[in-house]
């Protein structure tokens, strides 16, 4: 029974993917977990497949919409592939599951990474919801290093996260880039695709991998890519990037509660 709620959930992955351009590595890590009872180690290395596999089929779908933009795209995965193919072949590897302890309370790898994931993500939501004008302006000022950067910083979050980084990515295209948020998020499915499917290649030998279970998950969720695209062209700029900016705040409040204080 829980596997059958495992495959609707992953249309949701899809479907979250093509409305926000996000969000799918957050829902695919917990499916993978507790609907299809993957250890959490295998289930980063099955997101990076997934949402890395389904971000390329949400490109397919804008080719023809001038939503994606190659030159910003390039520019964030220029560092960010380097710095997720490093960290997953050689770092991940080398972590210890316990970091240190303080007295009879352990600090573990995997509640360090998730904090500081909903850390970063509470920090992104904020910035999607102020929608000022004042970011507006200051969105034109950025430049090539910036963005360089800023990309190694998303390949250090999927690398350590298995995250695809949308969460990060979106903000600083809109706020860095002065790309509207349709643009922000046909372009950050190019940069979260070739992280993930880099990461991915980057994990080959550390795990055994089921592929049935992977490629069923995966086709489901390229199915819901595109049901959220054409959603995606049905709702405004404002009310879009408002509600990614909630969705990802209620989800990093939730990380941070059930890492801190219900373990």
């Amino acid at each position: 029974m829980t596997e059958f709620f495992g495959y609707i959930a992953s249309v949701l992955i899809g479907i979250t993917l093509g409305l926000i351009g996000s969000g799918g590595s957050i829902l695919t890590v917990p499916v993978m977990v507790y609907l299809f009872a993957v250890s959490p180690q295998l289930a980063t290395s099955y997101s990076l497949f997934v949402v890395g596999t389904t971000s390329v089929a949400g490109i397919i779908s804008r080719l023809n919409t001038n939503a994606i933009k190659p030159r910003v795209a390039f520019l964030f995965a220029t560092t960010s592939v380097i710095t997720v193919f490093v960290i997953r072949k050689f770092v991940i590897p080398l972590i210890p599951a316990v970091l240190f302890n303080i007295g009879n309370f352990s600090v573990t790898e995997s509640m360090a990474t998730m904090v500081l994931f909903a850390i970063l993500m509470l920090l992104s939501a904020t910035s999607m919801i102020r929608n000022s004008k004042k970011e507006a302006l200051t969105a034109v000022m950025a430049n090539n290093t910036k963005l360089a950067l800023y990309g190694i910083g998303i390949g250090l979050v999927t690398g350590f996260l298995g995250a695809g980084g949308g969460f990060l990515i979106i903000p600083a295209l809109v706020l860095l880039c002065g790309l509207n948020m349709k643009e922000a998020v046909g372009t950050s499915l190019l940069i979260i695709a070739s992280n993930s499917l880099i990461g991915f290649i980057g994990d080959y030998g550390h795990f055994i991998t089921d592929w049935k279970l992977l490629l069923s998950v995966t086709a489901l969720a390229v199915t819901g890519i595109i049901i959220g695209t054409q959603l995606a062209k049905r709702i405004n700029n404002t009310s879009l990037k408002k509600g990614f900016g909630w969705f990802v705040l209620a989800m990093g409040i939730y990380i941070i509660a059930k890492e801190l204080f219900f373990k």
